[in-house]
């Protein structure tokens, strides 16, 4: 899936939290090492099911959600640099909307 070059945008229901939304987008994935309450820096992604197919993106407190209730994602990596940047995002797309965002590996 890498790199993975999409819009990043506020959540409505999960908090302190932005998400990248992918739709209806299927990956063949089941929940695992999954969770509702993720540290700031923790990707989750959530494979689909009662809502859309998104990568979570937490940048403060955070329980993950949607307009049918609760959710949990797999913890698929966490931000081990720039953590101190992270309530910008958040600044960001709260503010001023969504931004571009590029995910790849290091």
């Amino acid at each position: 899936m890498l790199p993975l070059k999409s819009k990043i945008v506020h959540c409505r229901w999960s908090g302190e939290s932005t998400w990248i939304p992918m739709g209806d987008k299927k990956l063949g994935l089941d929940f695992e090492n999954h969770t509702s309450h993720p540290a700031p820096g923790m990707l989750l992604l959530y494979p689909g099911g009662i809502s859309e197919t998104e990568v979570l993106f937490p940048y403060g407190s955070t329980m993950f959600a949607s307009k049918v209730g609760q959710l949990a994602g797999n913890h698929f990596a966490t931000l081990t640099q720039g953590q101190e940047q992270l309530s910008e995002i958040g600044r960001l797309t709260l503010w001023e909307g969504a931004q571009d965002i590029t995910i790849e590996e290091v």
